[in-house]
C-alpha cells in the first residue's frame, strides 16, 4: 500500500507539514506532561481510524519510556485503573473535542471544568492546541491513506 500523495514530495504539502510540526513543537516544550501528551494524540487517532498516526504516537510514547500496558489501554480508559484523574480528564477533553460532530453542544462544560481542575491555563491551552493538531493531522494522513507499520521512533525528529 502506496499513500495517494507523497506529503514530503509535493512542495505545498511539504510546506504545510513544516508548519503543523512546528506548531507541534510549542506543544512539546509546554508544560503539559509528556505522558499526557502521548496518550492524548494516541486515542485522538485510534478514534479518527489514523492507523500511521496510531503507529508513530505508540512507538514514540514507549521510546520516551511509557508502558505498554497504559497504551494497550488507551481505548479503554474509562474502565482503566492505570491512569490519573488528570490523565483521564485529558483524555476525556480528547475524546469529545476529537468527535464535535458527533455531540450538538460540542465539547461539554462537565467535561472542560474536569480538565480545569487538573491543568493550568498555560497547560489546558497546550492540551486545546495538541488536540486540534492530532486531529489535523489524523485528517491529513486519513485523506491521503499514508501506511502505517514502518514508522520507526524518532523518525521525523
Amino acid at each position: 500500500m502506496s499513500a495517494r500523495l507523497n506529503a514530503f514530495e509535493i512542495p505545498t504539502m511539504g510546506k504545510f507539514v513544516k508548519h503543523i510540526v512546528s506548531a507541534g513543537k510549542v506543544v512539546h516544550d509546554s508544560p503539559l506532561p509528556l505522558a499526557t501528551q502521548h496518550l492524548v494524540t494516541l486515542r485522538a487517532s485510534q478514534i479518527n481510524g489514523c492507523g500511521f498516526c496510531t503507529d508513530m504516537h505508540s512507538k514514540d510514547a514507549v521510546a520516551a519510556g511509557e508502558d505498554w500496558v497504559r497504551l494497550n489501554l488507551v481505548a479503554a480508559w474509562r474502565e482503566a485503573t492505570v491512569f490519573t484523574e488528570a490523565e483521564r480528564a485529558a483524555l476525556e477533553l480528547t475524546e469529545q473535542g476529537t468527535r464535535i460532530a458527533d455531540a450538538a453542544g460540542g465539547v461539554s462544560d462537565e467535561a472542560w471544568e474536569n480538565a480545569a481542575k487538573h491543568y493550568d491555563e498555560e497547560q489546558l491551552a497546550a492540551l486545546v492546541a495538541l488536540i486540534a493538531l492530532i486531529n489535523a493531522f489524523n485528517r491529513m494522513n486519513v485523506l491521503i491513506q499514508q501506511p502505517a507499520g514502518s514508522y520507526q521512533p524518532g523518525q521525523f525528529a
